[in-house]
């Protein structure tokens, strides 16, 4: 019998898929790392704060996969470039690309300094860009791979108090599109976005915050590994549009049927919380420099009573609202390609 030539590669033998976060050090980009690296992948982690994707990557590490940390400032176009650039010669080539860098900004607009609002708009718009502009050609060479973008239900719904951080959402919802639109010819690359509602994780406590008042989350909040587990499965089934949390598609179809009301409403609602709220420091957060205790995956605002409150009051609401809408003779929009599906 002979003997098999070892250099051949088994066509069985699936290699480990290769993946690049930015907005690797803490949330929702610490959690999709360790979910890729359970099985196996290898890593490259970026962000701003090298301690913090230290401690990341060596979570990585004991779950099974391998990871490169390097600092990258996504506002930085030359930066992000030098990244792919190393990143594709680290790992041979890139499977999937994870643009997950997301600031905000909290407080009436006017009373937000520009600078603040402009350093939102770089990181979570022009960053995203930048991660396209430098990963897009790579891409076309290899002719596959997947480019996730994580825009969140901002994208859709209008939050006030929230202004630059909405108009980073919608304007990168936009790109999204029309980035599919240019790639459509090619049918192994991917554009593929994920909305989450809120989610349990740092930057909560990490946004500037202009208010005066303590900030917190809404009941139903989510654990952000529920987002991770979303964008690990586009790796194996790329899709245009993933909402993941119980009132991502209640706040679509009420946005839908009633977009001013609903800005009215959380305008309402926002002005009396913070006049409530326990008095805090006026402070521009993570949006000029990283935070010093990244690494961790939880914001610790998560309860398991406040989780089912969420998700009953939700399921409540989109069923009033879809019988508001027949009793109108109106349907709720039908789900089609590209619109999002909510996935747990």
């Amino acid at each position: 019998m002979s003997r098999k030539d070892p250099s051949r590669k088994d066509p069985s033998r699936k290699d480990p898929i290769t993946v690049v976060i930015t907005g690797a050090s803490s949330g929702i980009g610490a959690a999709t790392a360790e979910a890729f690296a359970a099985k196996g992948a290898h890593l490259v982690l970026a962000a701003r704060n090298k301690g913090a994707l230290d401690l990341v990557a060596e979570r990585c590490r004991v779950a099974g996969g391998e990871a490169l940390v390097v600092v990258t400032d996504v506002t930085d176009a030359a930066a992000v470039q030098a990244l792919a650039a190393q990143a594709r010669d680290h790992l041979g080539r890139i499977d999937l690309w994870f643009s997950n860098v997301g600031i905000g900004a909290v407080g009436k607009y006017h009373e937000v300094p520009m600078e603040a609002h402009r350093q939102v708009i770089e990181a979570n718009l022009l960053g995203h860009m930048h991660d396209a502009h430098a990963v897009l050609p790579i891409f076309l060479a290899q002719k596959r791979g997947t480019f996730v973008n994580m825009i969140s239900i901002g994208g859709f719904l209008a939050a006030p108090w929230a202004a630059a951080y909405v108009a980073s959402k919608f304007g990168l919802r936009g790109f999204s599109e029309a980035l599919r639109g240019e790639v459509s010819q090619y049918p192994h690359i991917h554009v593929c976005d994920v909305y989450p509602t809120f989610v349990d994780t740092p930057a909560i406590a990490h946004a500037g915050n202009y208010t005066g008042g303590k900030t917190s989350v809404p009941p139903g909040v989510l654990d952000p590994r529920s987002v991770a587990r979303a964008v690990v499965r586009l790796a194996d089934r790329p899709r245009n549009t993933t909402a993941v949390g119980a009132p991502a598609a209640f706040m679509k179809i009420t946005q839908f049927a009633t977009p001013n009301l609903s800005a009215a409403m959380m305008n309402g609602f926002m002005g009396r919380y913070f006049a409530k709220a326990d008095p805090v420091p006026v402070t521009g957060g993570n949006l000029f420099q990283p935070p010093e205790d990244d690494g961790a995956v939880d914001g610790g605002f998560r309860r398991p009573k406040q989780r089912r409150a969420g998700i009953a009051v939700a399921g409540a609401g989109a069923a009033l609202l879809a019988g508001w809408l027949i009793a109108r003779g109106k349907s709720p929009p039908a789900s089609r390609e590209g619109e999002p599906v909510s996935e747990r």
